[in-house]
């Protein structure tokens, strides 16, 4: 038997080796094919939207984990959940679902402190777990994703460190032509003044900017570089076309940031997977639909404590971030609960207790029914909404 040595293997027009063979008999090699858990991004299709597939709200109100900030806009933004062309690259390629934001009429111009940015906040464990050695300057994460913009210009990316002296690291997003899905690809490196803590808090944040203001902006800002975090300049300047058009739109899918220094295929996971990873921050007990729709949707069984003191129990689908908020509205006949043949209804609910794994939650304010005696806890109207979130 005979051994090809070889200390590396590349294609007849490559510039670089597909495999490298270590001299300790190991070897790496650029894979693009689809491999498990490489993607540090949560629904990075866009997939899932429990809060609703469009709203006029700024935050996190319609596709799960991104968010949506503006300022000195004269009309609000719409951000919504659309639907990728059938046929495109994107669409080819098994993205179904894009993050659109559309901008209204601007009439007062693009000002010194006005801002358009989506952003999407990893956990610092999440990046402290992943395998990047993020302090050495040889070791890298990639960040890959598909964007559309209907005004052809540049905007910019930028990924800002949370723990430690935090660092900034940005480029620009060029699109030379309009309403053409593009994807891009940066190659990010590590650096000494990088740090990751291991625990549950917001450790790395991505900026997608539409724009920004010359407050916070100036040409003195260098890309591609790790620096230390300046509020004052956080991108070179930034213009203000895309903003000041009426009904521009801005569209984003197909977001990887893995470890390694090349982009691979996509990790398309299923629906029910995604969607689990989105309620470890954000979790909708009620159901989104009309009044006719909801209509005695169940939610949780309870029981009365006292005659005015109504609790039901819910348990989270997944273990939660953190102990989340409860965030419900406060609308007449909201909910009612279902008790000894009778309805008794109820505008809202508050929080009583909550841990990462379930809530209490109670209602002192309407309920009237009898101490001691069962209940179980229904949506009434189509304006429901019982959210609980450990967003970071």
């Amino acid at each position: 038997m005979s051994t090809l040595k070889v200390g590396g293997i590349r294609g007849v027009s490559a510039s670089s080796d597909a495999i490298t063979v270590a001299n300790d008999g190991t070897c790496t090699a650029r894979i693009t094919n689809n491999l498990s858990n490489k993607n540090i991004i949560i629904n990075g299709a866009m997939t899932v939207a429990q809060r609703g597939t469009s709203s006029t709200s700024t935050g996190k109100a319609t596709v799960d984990r991104f968010d949506l900030s503006t300022s000195g806009v004269d009309e609000a933004m719409t951000q919504a959940q659309v639907d990728v062309a059938s046929g495109t690259t994107p669409y080819t390629l098994g993205f179904r679902k894009a993050f659109k934001i559309t901008n209204g009429n601007q009439t007062g111009g693009a000002g010194a402190s006005d801002r358009c940015i989506i952003s999407y906040a990893v956990e610092s464990q999440d990046n402290a777990n992943s395998g990047w050695n993020y302090t050495s300057a040889s070791s890298y994460t990639t960040l890959s994703f598909w964007a559309k913009s209907s005004v052809a210009q540049t905007f910019y990316v930028a990924l800002t460190t949370q723990d430690g002296t935090q660092q900034r690291y940005g480029v620009a997003m060029t699109f030379t032509s309009a309403d053409t899905w593009t994807k891009f690809t940066y190659k990010i490196p590590g650096n000494s003044n990088i740090q990751f803590d291991n625990n549950n808090d917001r450790g790395l944040q991505i900026f997608w900017t539409l724009f920004r203001g010359t407050d916070t902006t100036d040409n003195s800002f260098v890309l591609n570089q790790w620096a230390a975090y300046n509020s004052s300049i956080r991108y070179p300047d930034i213009s203000g076309t895309w903003f000041t058009t009426d009904d521009a739109t801005f569209e984003l899918t197909g977001i990887q940031l893995e470890v390694g220094e090349h982009a691979t295929d996509f990790e398309h996971r299923l629906f029910a997977d995604e969607l689990a990873k989105c309620q470890r921050y954000f979790y909708q007990a009620t159901k989104i639909g009309s009044t006719s729709d909801v209509t005695n949707a169940p939610i949780a069984p309870g029981f009365y404590l006292t005659a005015s003191d109504y609790r039901a129990l819910i348990d989270f689908p997944v273990e939660m971030r953190a102990a989340p908020t409860l965030s419900s509205n406060d609308n007449s006949g909201s909910y009612y609960i279902h008790q000894n043949a009778l309805a008794d209804t109820i505008d809202r609910l508050d929080s009583f207790y909550n841990t990462k794994r379930r809530s209490i939650v109670r209602n002192t304010a309407h309920a009237s029914g009898t101490q001691g005696y069962p209940g179980f806890l229904h949506q009434e109207t189509g304006d429901s909404n019982l959210n609980f979130s450990a967003e970071i």
